[in-house]
């Protein structure tokens, strides 16, 4: 497939490739050339809006350079939110999954530009007040539930994953992805390895679970309301208590000093503070929470193994974006407290 050169097309996408494929592929979707925009980029998948003047749509394609085996599945990631559009779980419209490589030089999807703010900062949040601060932490807690809710069979996700054996599969995963990126010894990287194998729990059921759950990965709308949950790239069948630890973990390393690259919402006046979090998921699902130090370490582990991999495409010269240069600081204090965790 030939095109015109790519002009200002941000790194990763060449509109008259894409344009061409789509005339053929999905001709209703756009009419016209197309222009692009990077939304955001670097730390996982990449986001782009793609417009034709008239309409915008969101493409979604894994990084530039480095990727993790089984890690920015596309398919995976379009198969969810396309199987979840039913249910009380706001997910974006989808149109079209490609997953041939040739067209843009990796597999994609395309759907809906859901109007929103994925807000990441204390400061951003700070303005609404105390009150709309809390009910939207409140909201984002209850969303996280209702997906924990969904039967996976209903909505076509029973083979999404395998049930059986998720947590130890998760250990070895995180440590294997760890394996593939590391280009420097890293301290406490084998101590809570050695850790999580030797504390492995028995797995509080199989649900649907996000992978990456917090703030800044749904968008709220002008009433406070949870407009759409995004970044489903890890998303697979599991213990939905992995999904519940990360969300903890996230605001626990907003409240230290450090390099650690976080969202920072939990420092909002308002906002709900762990013990009232893990109140709030446990009222709405009806889990028992009470041996969370398993999965609180894990989360800081696969935490610390996703921002290795970041360190590692930066050191590449294949993140799109800014900010990079502090993400290889932030990995062993995010393996210490992990170890602490489960010291604890």
């Amino acid at each position: 497939m030939t095109a015109d050169p790519p002009g200002l097309d941000p790194a990763g996408l060449n509109t008259a490739l894409l344009h061409t494929f789509l005339e053929s592929a999905a001709p209703d979707l756009f009419d016209g050339p197309l222009t692009a925009r990077l939304i955001s980029g670097g730390r996982s998948n990449l986001t782009y809006g793609v417009s034709d003047g008239r309409r915008e749509l969101v493409l979604r394609r894994p990084p530039l350079g480095h990727v993790l085996k089984t890690a920015h599945d596309m398919t995976r990631e379009h198969r969810v939110i396309t199987a979840l559009a039913g249910t009380d779980v706001p997910v974006p419209r989808t149109y079209l999954l490609c997953d041939d490589s040739e067209i843009i030089g990796a597999p994609f999807y395309i759907m809906d530009l859901v109007e929103g703010t994925p807000f990441r900062t204390a400061e951003e949040l700070a303005p609404l007040g105390a009150d709309r601060v809390r009910a939207i932490s409140e909201r984002m807690v209850d969303t996280l539930a209702t997906l924990h809710a969904v039967d996976p069979k209903t909505v076509g996700l029973e083979d999404f994953g395998r049930a059986e054996g998720f947590l130890e599969r998760q250990v070895r995963r995180w440590q294997t992805q760890l394996d593939a990126s590391r280009s420097r010894a890293l301290a406490g990287a084998d101590e809570l390895h050695r850790l999580l194998v030797e504390h492995l729990p028995a797995s509080s059921g199989t649900t649907i679970v996000h992978g990456d759950y917090r703030l800044d990965n749904v968008l709220i709308d002008e009433l406070d309301h949870v407009a759409a949950v995004l970044d489903w790239e890890m998303a697979t069948l599991g213990d939905p208590l992995t999904d519940v630890a990360l969300l903890m973990v996230y605001q626990q390393l907003a409240r230290m000093d450090g390099p650690v690259p976080v969202s920072t919402v939990s420092r909002a006046p308002g906002f709900l503070d762990d013990d009232a979090l893990l109140s709030r998921y446990a009222d709405a699902n009806g889990r028992d929470l009470s041996g969370m130090a398993f999965h609180l370490g894990l989360a800081y582990f696969k935490l610390a193994v996703i921002v290795e991999g970041i360190h590692f495409r930066f050191l590449q010269g294949q993140t799109v974006g800014e900010g990079f240069s502090a993400f290889g600081d932030a990995v062993e204090p995010l393996l210490h407290e992990g170890i602490s965790a489960l010291q604890r």
